[in-house]
This record gives C-alpha cells, sequence and structure tokens, in this order.
C-alpha cells in the first residue's frame, strides 16, 4: 500500500516537472526567435553567427513543439525519452551560448534552471547527469572559443565556477525532490488515513441507536445520522448546511443555555412531534483551561428517543413476567383441576340445599375465570410460534363473520363487512382469528347493539399494505386511559382480566402486522395494518 502511495506521488511530481519543462523550453525557444527577428540581429548575438543564431532558434521552436505535441501520450518510450530531450536542451543552451559570446553573454545561467527543472522530472535520480553534461559543455564550448580567438587559459575560472554550480544545484534538486517525495508520500497517507477514518466514523455514527447530529458555531447542522433525521425529521438535502433554528426550534433553546453553562447536568429532554427526545451534547473543540471557552465552537448532540428506551424496558419487565406467570399458572393448574373435579363431585350430590348450590355455582364460575386467565398468560408465550401461510383475506373475513356472528349470537345486520379486499396475505389464521375475535367481541360488548354497529372496513394505506378496520358505536375509551389501552392486565370491565388486547397486539406483531386504536367522533376503531403478501 505505501508503496503503490509513493509510485503514485512520483508520478503526480514528474508529471507536473516535464510540463513546467515543456513549458519552459517552448517559451524560450519562442523568445530566441523573436528576439532575433525584432530587436536586431546584434542586440544580443555577436561574432557574426546571425545566421547559425536563426537557424538554432527555429531548430529549437520546431524541438519544442514536437515535444508539446507527443506529451500527452504519456507513453513508456517517450518516459524512457526524457533523459535524450534534457540533454538536448542543455546542447541548445550551449549553442546559444555560443553564437552570444560565450560564458559572458550570461546564458549559461538557463542551464541552472534547466538542471532544477531535469532534477524533478527524474525525482532526482539523474541530477549530477546533468550537471555533468552541463559541465562538460561549458568546458568544450570554453576551450573552442579559446582555440578559436586565442584566449588566455585563466579564462577557464567562470566555466568552472558555473559547472560547480550546476553541480551545486543539482545537489540541491536532489535533495529538495527527495524531501518533497517524502512530503507528499506522508501527506497523502496520512490523507487515506483521515478518508478511512471518516468513513468509519460515518459508518459507526449511521449504525448507532442514538441520533447524532453536528452543529457549528453559526448553529448549521453540519452531519446527521439515519436515526437524527427519523427523530428530528429532517430535510434530505445534504448539499446546504440545514439551519437548527428551522429544522428543531425546540433544540436551540436547549443548545444555547447549555453554550451559557445553564445546564451543568448536561440532561435535558425536550418534546418534538410527540417524542420525548433526551438530548447530550459535547463540544468540538474541548478546551482545558475553560469548559465553557470551547463550546462556542460548536457541538455533537447525541439524541435518545425515551420512547425505545420505556419501551424497551417495559419488553424486558414484560418477559420476565411472561416468563414467571407460565411457570406460576403450570403449578396452578394442576391443584385447580382437583378443584374443579372436587366442585364437581359436590354439585352432584343431591342433598344440597339452595344455598349450597348457589355457592358451587360461584366457585364454578370462579374456577373458570382463573382457567381462562391461565390460557391467556400461556398463549403470551407462544406469540413467537407462528405458522404463516398464504390465503386471500376476503374469504377469510366472510368465514369468520359467519363463525363470529354464531357463536356470539350478533345479529348478522347488526355486524356488517364493507369493501372486502381480493388481497394476499401471509399470517397465522389461528393468530388472526383470535385477534379478530378479541377486537370484535370488544367492539360488540361496548356498541350501542343496533343495526351497523359494528364493522369490518378494509383500505389501503400504501403500495405495500392494507388495513382492516373494527369500528363500533360505542363510547369510546376514555382519553386518560388511551395510553395504557394495550398494557396487561389493564381493563375497565368488572369481568376482565385485561390481556385480551395485549394478546391480540403481540400477536400482530409477531406476524409483522401493527394494531392500533383511534377515538372516533361516534365510537372508535381498532386499525390493524397488514402487508399485501
Amino acid at each position: 500500500m505505501k508503496q503503490s502511495i509513493a509510485d503514485s506521488i512520483d508520478l503526480s511530481l514528474q508529471r507536473h516537472a516535464i510540463n513546467v519543462l515543456n513549458l519552459f523550453r517552448f517559451v524560450l525557444s519562442i523568445v530566441f526567435t523573436i528576439s532575433y527577428l525584432y530587436l536586431g540581429k546584434d542586440f544580443i548575438w555577436q561574432g557574426g553567427h546571425a545566421i547559425l543564431t536563426f537557424k538554432l532558434s527555429i531548430a529549437y521552436l520546431i524541438f519544442s513543439i514536437f515535444i508539446l505535441l507527443i506529451s500527452p501520450l504519456k507513453s513508456d518510450v517517450y518516459r524512457l525519452s526524457l533523459p535524450l530531450q534534457i540533454t538536448t536542451d542543455i546542447v541548445f543552451i550551449i549553442l546559444f551560448m555560443f553564437t552570444a559570446g560565450g560564458i559572458t553573454s550570461g546564458l549559461g545561467l538557463l542551464l541552472i534552471i534547466i538542471i532544477v527543472i531535469a532534477s524533478l522530472v527524474s525525482n532526482g535520480r539523474l541530477a549530477l547527469f546533468y550537471a555533468a553534461i552541463a559541465t562538460i559543455g561549458l568546458l568544450l564550448e570554453h576551450s573552442y572559443r579559446i582555440i578559436l580567438e586565442n584566449l588566455s587559459a585563466s579564462t577557464y575560472t567562470q566555466p568552472v565556477m558555473l559547472g560547480l554550480s550546476c553541480f551545486a544545484t543539482a545537489l540541491l534538486a536532489y535533495s529538495l525532490a527527495k524531501r518533497m517525495q517524502h512530503s507528499e508520500a506522508l501527506a497523502s497517507a496520512r490523507g487515506i488515513d483521515i478518508e478511512n477514518l471518516s468513513q468509519i466514523n460515518a459508518l459507526i455514527t449511521q449504525e448507532m441507536q442514538d441520533g447524532v447530529i453536528v452543529v457549528d458555531k453559526n448553529l448549521n447542522i453540519r452531519h446527521s445520522n439515519l436515526q437524527a433525521t427519523a427523530l428530528l425529521s429532517l430535510a434530505q438535502n445534504s448539499e446546504v448546511n440545514l439551519p437548527l433554528s428551522t429544522q428543531a426550534p425546540e433544540i436551540v433553546k436547549v443548545f444555547k443555555d447549555w453554550v451559557n453553562g445553564a445546564d451543568e447536568k448536561n440532561n435535558s429532554n425536550v418534546s418534538i412531534s410527540n417524542r420525548e427526545l433526551k438530548l447530550r451534547f459535547m463540544p468540538i473543540n474541548q478546551q482545558q483551561d475553560s469548559p465553557l471557552s470551547g463550546r462556542n465552537a460548536g457541538a455533537v448532540i447525541f439524541i435518545q428517543d425515551l420512547s425505545q428506551i420505556q419501551t424497551a424496558a417495559q419488553q424486558a419487565k414484560l418477559a420476565a413476567l411472561g416468563r414467571l406467570t407460565a411457570n406460576i399458572a403450570h403449578e396452578i393448574r394442576n391443584p385447580l383441576s382437583a378443584i374443579s373435579h372436587a366442585n364437581q363431585l359436590l354439585q352432584e350430590d343431591e342433598s344440597n340445599s339452595k344455598s349450597t348450590e348457589r355457592l358451587l355455582e360461584i366457585v364454578a364460575d370462579n374456577i373458570g375465570r382463573i382457567d381462562q386467565i391461565i390460557k391467556d398468560v400461556l398463549e403470551l408465550n407462544r406469540r413467537d410460534r407462528t405458522q404463516q401461510e398464504l390465503f386471500e383475506i376476503s374469504d377469510f373475513l366472510s368465514s369468520f363473520h359467519a363463525q363470529f356472528c354464531a357463536v356470539e349470537k350478533v345479529p348478522s345486520t347488526h355486524f356488517t363487512l364493507d369493501n372486502l379486499s381480493q388481497k394476499n396475505i401471509s399470517f397465522d389464521k389461528r393468530h388472526l382469528t383470535q385477534i379478530l375475535w378479541n377486537l370484535c367481541k370488544n367492539g360488540w360488548e361496548h356498541s350501542q347493539k343496533q343495526v351497523g354497529s359494528l364493522k369490518i372496513i378494509c383500505s389501503e394505506f400504501s403500495k405495500l399494505g392494507f388495513s382492516i378496520q373494527i369500528i363500533d358505536d360505542g363510547d369510546g375509551v376514555a382519553e386518560q386511559d388511551q395510553a395504557r389501552l394495550f398494557e396487561p392486565f389493564f381493563t375497565t370491565k368488572n369481568t376482565g382480566n385485561g390481556l385480551g388486547l395485549y394478546i391480540s397486539r403481540e400477536l400482530a406483531e409477531a406476524n409483522g402486522a401493527k394494531l392500533k386504536y383511534r377515538a372516533l367522533a361516534d365510537g372508535s376503531v381498532f386499525i390493524l395494518q397488514l402487508k399485501k403478501a
């Protein structure tokens, strides 16, 4: 992994250096050509080499254009030809020095620029080689000029100093190239690590059960996970920072109190969309000198849905209670059977007085009531033993309607079926029968017992699901009792055990359905939401 990062950095640095070299070569050839054509033949060039200078300028221009044309190819042949290109540049510059009067023309400084760029192109590997080529070229050019113009050997001082400058520049460029490679490789590796860490953090926050939002100093939401989006009903817009004041104004006041240090316990509750939410703040910039100084820079807000916590706690309690009551129910059944058998034997005695027979009937009724409670309690532990099957809901409801009316002695005109759906569902028939029986029996007992007092209506609530509504024209459930309606052992009837609605909801959830209650202006309705098969 680190080797691949270093290779990519080398290619990136080399590509930029090649582009700079190609541009420098082209600009330099244009300058030489323009200086000859428009600044006069003797402005820079000396020694009667004007025609040679012009030919060199044209040749260098053609060479630079040719390199510019083939540079986009980025082939292996092109990269292997880079040392030859740079050597050609050094030769051209030395020839331009010769036509311009030698070392005194100052064009030798262009060799320094070429060596620096060439060192970056080769990542510092051939820096000394290019410096050696330039130094040899300088000495040969000056030696030819000494022979041609009969100069003194002491004039070698300037070419030698320029050659040493080329070597010094090459060494510095080599060191610079290595440092740049190391720095960019380190920065790239750190960038990859930060990106990986960011992805891991995003994955963790998205999978968290608590909502998480990040708020900056301007109260803009910079980040939110899926749970926070669901709890606060945030707009799905990741391109623009969402203002907290418009998305969740209830949190703004609590957040400002926390910034000012009013909330010392950092444990606040707010109510949003009928949900009780618990908030906990953590500053982004935690400073040691003052606990309040870092809060102005923004914060991470953790959001917990207290209803889910309470539901989970309630489920844990009910699970423990279910196991306990199931064990108790099994232990009670044996002595209860003995009591029931003894009561039946006593009832068969012909010498019983009327008062005694009445007492025995009371015993029998209460034995039946206790036995029904035991059956309901045992049914709670069978909620996960579903045997779902595919069937058409309209045929099932028609059969259920006829059976319910016959058993409960309800006139068919008083209990009606409307808008039956021809949809197929996957459900445990035994569970669905028990759910509907509990709901319809409860609705009939509280209804006016008139024509149309009890209804079953089917309606679609989404593309993937529909609902069965059991509507009655009774007085409904008092508002203060609606929150406890599905709690076990809660009942408003003198003879009820308070398990019917609770068992109905548990069986519905075991089959992937939902059971809800809603009060109407004239009566009430239980809604069983099912999924289409």
